[in-house]
Parts: C-alpha cells; structure tokens; sequence
C-alpha cells in the first residue's frame, strides 16, 4: 500500500511539472519591438504622435502584449520637433520570437564607425510584426516595405523647409512622408529607417510605392 501511495505520488509530482512546464511555454516570449501588421487605413494620417503611438498600442493589446507603453518610431518637424530615437529608450529590442534587433541607440542607428559597419540586425526574417509574423516585404504580394519614419537615418527630424512627415502625421493630401525599408531591399541605401520619400500621404500614394502606412513600434521603457 505504502509503494501505491509512493507511486500516485509521484505520477501527481509529474504531471504537476509537466502542467507547469506547458504554462511556461505558452508565455510569449519578451517583446519591445515590432512592425505594425497594419495602418491606420488613412495614408499617412494617424492624428498625429499620439494618435500613431495609440495604434502600436492597440494592435500591441490584441496580440496580448499591451502591459508595456508602446510607441511609434517617428519624427515631427517645425516647433518642437520630436526625434524617433529620443522617444524609444535605451534598448536592447527584441523582436516577438525575442530576437535582438539592436542593443541600444547607437547600434540602432549605427552612431560610430563600428556600429555603421556591422548595422543594425532589422532585416526581413527579423521584422516582425505584433503576431509574430514577418511583414511583407519585397518578392510578397502585396509589397509593404515602405515603413513611416519622418526621420533621417541618424533617427533625427528633417530641419529643412520641406514636408517630410505629412504635417506631423496629420495629412492625407498633401505633402509627403519619408520612409525606411524594413527588409532592407531597394532605394539607394537600404536604409530600415530613411530610404525614400512618398509619393504623397493618401493611402493609395504610400501603397503605389510598395508600402501601407505601416510603422515601427517601440516599448520604450525596458
């Protein structure tokens, strides 16, 4: 009887474990950086930064991460201009699989001669989105590499007189927005954060060169 009670002890002990075990893996993995899945559906018009942060939020919720702050990887012009690299935090980021991308800002954007050299590891296999998904990219159908920064490559606003962020994320008119390449293909520098501007900011301008309004999200405070 005693050799039973030990036996039923154990096998509860295992299966204890083993429900433990299958917890732990259905936690996901440490997230603060990902692609948006999707726009907004307006161009580039996103109501702003908050509005932008708003949606990396949202989308950061429905895919059970929304117990950190979330913010959009973009910078404003005019008056109080707003650098993308000033509102993410000291890093390290890691994707949804919990791949580093970058270790800090410096690595991010590549600030010394050794980090410019290795880059940044923001790539197509690498970008994900909030899902855990790659972000379509060149050879998918439909192309949604085009990413909205406003920013230079440094991660800084544009000083010039010239429309780089579609009115601060305002517009889906006039004006233009400029954009990265998440998986790194195309443009004459095959830049993640600053490779070329829109076409315009209506949603059909930002989709005719191979984009959607997408963004990069960021949680700033790891």
């Amino acid at each position: 009887m005693k050799y039973t009670k030990l036996i039923l002890a154990v096998l509860a002990l295992i299966v204890t474990a083993g429900a433990y075990v299958a917890i732990a893996q259905q936690k996901p993995q440490p997230m603060t950086f990902f692609v948006t899945s999707a726009g907004k559906g307006d161009g580039a018009n996103y109501g702003g930064l908050a509005g932008a942060d708003a949606h990396c939020q949202a989308l950061a919720k429905e895919a059970g991460r929304g117990d950190v702050k979330w913010v959009a990887y973009l910078s404003t012009q005019g008056a109080g201009a707003v650098n993308a690299r000033d509102r993410i935090g000291a890093g390290p980021w890691v994707n949804a699989r919990g791949q580093q991308v970058a270790a800090n800002a410096a690595d991010l954007h590549g600030d010394t001669l050794e980090a410019a050299r290795l880059g940044n590891r923001i790539h197509k296999t690498s970008a994900l989105t909030e899902k855990g998904t790659p972000a379509n990219g060149v050879g998918d159908m439909p192309n949604q590499h085009d990413i909205l920064t406003g920013s230079t490559p440094d991660g800084r606003a544009y000083t010039d007189a010239m429309d780089h962020t579609c009115n601060n994320y305002t517009s889906n008119a006039m004006g233009s927005v400029q954009l990265g390449h998440h998986d790194r293909l195309g443009g004459p520098n095959a830049s993640w954060n600053s490779v070329h501007a829109s076409k315009g900011c209506s949603q059909a301008n930002l989709v005719s060169t191979g984009g959607a309004g997408l963004l990069y999200c960021f949680a700033p405070g790891n």
